[in-house]
């Protein structure tokens, strides 16, 4: 897989959005977070979120929490904008602490190049790079516009 990334590094992050936790046995995760983005959509969360983008990352992200740790085989999902100001009623704030981030892009717009993505960073690139996981939340970014998605791995060297 021919994939391009770059290193990045970033002050703490903020973000408000909506959340669900989803089971990651038998790919529950893989089928739930596809839904719950067009659930979003046809919701008009989407457009809601994009209106109270005005942080750093522009567009929407999908915020992926490991749970494994607490709940066996679960992950918390947030579908959620860059934000620094309250966090508007029926939604929920997150803080990303300042960590140096890789970045790959996806290398087409479909929602199955952000699964081929995600497969190929955790089974080939995590186990055998230089980085280890910094234990915090990852992100996908979709800034939208043409633009391919990118996922954002949390990392110290």
């Amino acid at each position: 897989m021919n994939v391009k990334y770059n290193v990045i590094e970033q002050q703490a992050l903020h973000f408000v959005g909506i959340k669900r936790t989803f089971s990651c046995v038998d790919g529950e995760n893989l089928r739930g977070i596809p839904l719950m983005w067009q659930e979003a959509l046809a919701e008009g969360i989407e457009d809601r979120l994009s209106e109270l983008n005005n942080g750093i990352i522009p567009g929407l992200v999908g915020i992926c929490v490991d749970q494994r740790q607490l709940h066996d085989g679960q992950m918390e999902y947030w579908i959620a904008t860059s934000h620094s100001d309250e966090i508007p009623a029926g939604m929920y704030g997150i803080e990303l602490p300042a960590v140096k981030w890789v970045v790959f892009e996806a290398d087409e717009l479909a929602p199955e190049a952000i699964q081929r993505l995600w497969k190929y960073i955790m089974s080939e690139w995590l186990p055998t790079g230089s980085y280890e996981h910094a234990g915090i939340p990852e992100l996908e970014v979709y800034s939208g516009e043409g633009a391919p998605p990118q996922v954002w791995i949390p990392v110290k060297s």
